[in-house]
């Protein structure tokens, strides 16, 4: 077992964080999968993707739900509910290297968990203003521009709409790495919606919640 911790992001809202340090045997073994995770986990190509997936039911299990509470809507967005009752919670699930979290929230809620590369720095021009990389030493940029790019995919998953460009509708304030949160904007299809950022570190990872504000 290899649960790493629970992060109380607000009230009502907490991120699971599972350090996959199992083989993917030992992973296959102990996750309980419902016939459609069996088929999906089957075409997955990568023992990367295969190991990220079964963490998550892993943690689920953990925590007290089962795969069979975990449901996708057409857009592959994930629902989660326990079977026999209508209490439903928000839940938003991500994977990277050797992590998989999920949070789960009473709010509309996005999350992404990026461990810290050059590239997400050199591509930054694609998906942000670089302006906000100014005066920063080069691995201040790297966790900077990392950072940003959480933002605007946990915003994404939230809205999970066709059309959104990171870089031309997802807007963020400045921050600086202290404050552990910020604000973002959404503007797309003539409407502007706000959304409260926490990120924070873990080892060499960003882990990054956008909460939507009513």
């Amino acid at each position: 077992m290899a649960f790493y911790k629970a992060i109380v992001i607000q009230p009502n809202t907490t991120l699971y964080l599972w350090q996959i340090t199992e083989s993917l045997d030992e992973l296959f073994a102990n996750a309980q999968l419902k016939n459609s995770s069996l088929t999906r986990l089957e075409t997955m190509k990568s023992q990367s993707h295969q190991k990220g997936f079964l963490a998550v039911r892993m943690l689920l299990q953990h925590i007290g739900y089962s795969d069979s509470d975990l449901h996708y809507d057409q857009n592959g967005k994930p629902h989660l509910y326990k079977n026999h009752q209508n209490e439903q919670v928000e839940v938003s699930i991500s994977h990277s290297h050797n992590f998989s979290a999920l949070v789960i929230s009473k709010n509309k809620i996005g999350l992404d968990i990026e461990i810290l590369k050059e590239k997400t720095l050199k591509i930054a021009p694609r998906f942000m203003n670089v302006s906000h990389l100014e005066n920063l030493s080069e691995d201040e940029k790297t966790k900077k521009a990392t950072v940003i790019w959480g933002i605007k995919e946990a915003i994404f998953k939230i809205k999970n709409q066709e059309g959104i460009s990171f870089k031309n509708h997802i807007f963020e304030e400045d921050f600086n790495f202290s404050d552990k949160k910020t604000t973002a904007k959404l503007k797309f299809n003539n409407k502007e919606e706000t959304f409260k950022i926490i990120f924070n570190f873990v080892e060499e990872y960003i882990f990054v919640c956008a909460i939507q504000k009513n």
